[in-house]
């Protein structure tokens, strides 16, 4: 029986090679459609005109009216001037930096059950559900935690907190900025995100007057949006900087564990405690043409989809008290489901901007055929691959990994920036899709043109996409402060 399972196996992969290559085939005659047809069109018309037609068509322009002539022109250069100045900036990313905390903040399994037992608040069936969490998670042994978790007792301050916080931003933020060189003056937009915590005064002001920051810079600061945040300041940066022109935008994304520790026996709240890990990032954005030639990406797409109007959405991850007043974040058994629905309405509109043509008439057909003629055939669900090169999916948990691995098509080679990612440093919220992001650089992946979709999910419900473009190949040898290049060669490795 194994030797025949073996042999099937081995005739589907090779079916699937022939499709492949014919899938390929596809798409290069529907994408190419229109310069095959030139082809002919342009070949008899050459054979057609002589040298001495063209030299008539000229003469005949030439003898237009003037004035006919100037106006033309004038309208012509009024419409380009007019478009070129309507349309939106380009929007480039300069450089990114992720924080890699110090080796004394990693927390193995066994010190977060130590942790965790010491606590005294958790009962027999508790700690044993947490362990069961973290055998299943996808995680390493050396994850970090913030270092009031690792004290005995726990420190669970506004201070901690807030000192906690100082460490991540400012951490990347240095790093980001001896990459650039830029002058902090000259930051005109900052956008930070963290969702459970929003001190006062903001992490955002924090920021400013750390780097003191100019007195006109548009500051935003974005609160409990959940581990999606990190694309909606994105978002919200490029909008921005459409209309502020030469201006650089500073984006900083993290989360806070001090106070995102629950304490109870509310199952669906212990679950948080064991996903998320300590981690930021900051990235700078410009607007300026001159930055192109030192930037590494082009934005090219951003959309947001929000399923909050739905009751079902809204409550798969909520923040709130249990039976005993402790407060926590509960997370549902409806969040898989609610999440391939976002990720399901995200795509739909995605598609069409980054698909090749052959991919929207398949799509297209497939629909038609069973909505219209009532066919019972399955989704066609569009090849990706074919439009994008690397994928970022948010580090969120090894089911959600899983389960897109499966819904998108993708192969273990697109899936380990996400699975690396959560073995290494754990759900760091709205930053691991820069972690993932600085793993295909590490590994010498990214090369020029290439494009690269980061993905996220989080509270309300949101699926929010990015879409980047490679402006140049990118050598891991000359990247400074990178968090993988140390450790790079031992990964990947298999997870259990």
């Amino acid at each position: 029986m194994e030797f025949e399972k073996k042999k099937i196996g081995l005739g589907t992969e090779s079916n699937s090679v022939k499709l492949k290559h014919l899938k390929l085939s596809y798409h290069y005659l529907i994408s190419n459609a229109m310069y095959l047809c030139l082809v002919p069109l342009i070949t008899i018309a050459s054979a057609h005109l002589s040298g001495e037609d063209f030299i008539h068509l000229f003469s005949h322009l030439y003898k237009l009216n003037l004035i006919s002539v100037t106006i033309c022109t004038a309208l012509t250069v009024f419409l380009a001037s007019l478009y070129f100045a309507r349309r939106p900036r380009p929007v480039y990313l300069m450089n990114f930096a992720c924080y890699k905390p110090d080796p004394s903040l990693m927390c193995s399994e066994e010190t977060f059950m130590k942790r965790s037992e010491l606590i005294g608040s958790f009962s027999d069936e508790s700690l044993a559900f947490q362990k069961k969490i973290l055998k299943r998670s996808g995680y390493g042994e050396k994850t970090y935690v913030s270092k009031s978790l690792l004290e005995v007792p726990m420190n669970m301050s506004v201070e901690a907190a807030r000192n906690e916080a100082e460490m991540v931003m400012f951490g990347a933020i240095d790093q980001l900025l001896a990459k650039t060189g830029v002058n902090c003056k000259d930051i005109g937009i900052l956008v930070v995100n963290c969702s459970v915590f929003n001190p006062t005064p903001s992490l955002s002001a924090m920021v400013v007057n750390r780097y003191k920051l100019r007195g006109n810079i548009l500051s935003y600061n974005l609160g409990g949006m959940g581990c999606s945040a990190g694309l909606i300041s994105i978002d919200l940066a490029k909008r921005l900087l459409q209309v502020q022109a030469n201006s650089y935008a500073l984006v900083v994304s993290m989360e806070s564990m001090t106070l995102n520790w629950y304490g109870g026996n509310n199952r669906s709240m212990l679950i948080s405690n064991c996903l998320f890990r300590l981690g930021a990032a900051a990235i700078l954005l410009s607007n300026s043409l001159s930055d192109r030639h030192r930037s590494k990406y082009q934005l090219v797409h951003t959309l947001r989809t929000h399923k909050g109007a739905d009751d079902k959405s809204y409550n798969c991850v909520f923040q709130k008290e249990d039976m005993e007043i402790r407060l926590g974040v509960a997370l549902t058994k409806d969040l898989l489901t609610v999440a391939g629905e976002a990720l399901k309405a995200n795509i739909v509109t995605l598609g069409p901007l980054v698909l090749p043509m052959s991919e929207q008439i398949l799509f297209l057909t497939n629909f038609v055929a069973r909505k219209v003629f009532k066919m019972r055939i399955k989704n066609y669900v569009p090849d990706f691959k074919l439009a994008l090169e690397h994928f970022c999916i948010h580090a969120g948990g090894r089911a959600v990994l899983d389960e897109l691995e499966k819904n998108l098509g993708l192969t273990q080679w697109h899936m380990e920036p996400s699975r690396m990612t959560l073995y290494r440093f754990g759900n760091t919220s709205s930053s691991s899709l820069w972690y993932e992001l600085a793993y295909c650089e590490a590994k010498g992946r990214i090369k020029k043109g290439d494009r690269a979709w980061q993905i996220a999910f989080g509270s309300g419900f949101k699926c929010n996409s990015a879409v980047w473009r490679a402006l140049r190949t990118i050598d891991p040898t000359k990247e400074k402060n990178n968090p993988w290049m140390e450790e790079i060669d031992e990964f990947p490795v298999h997870v259990p």
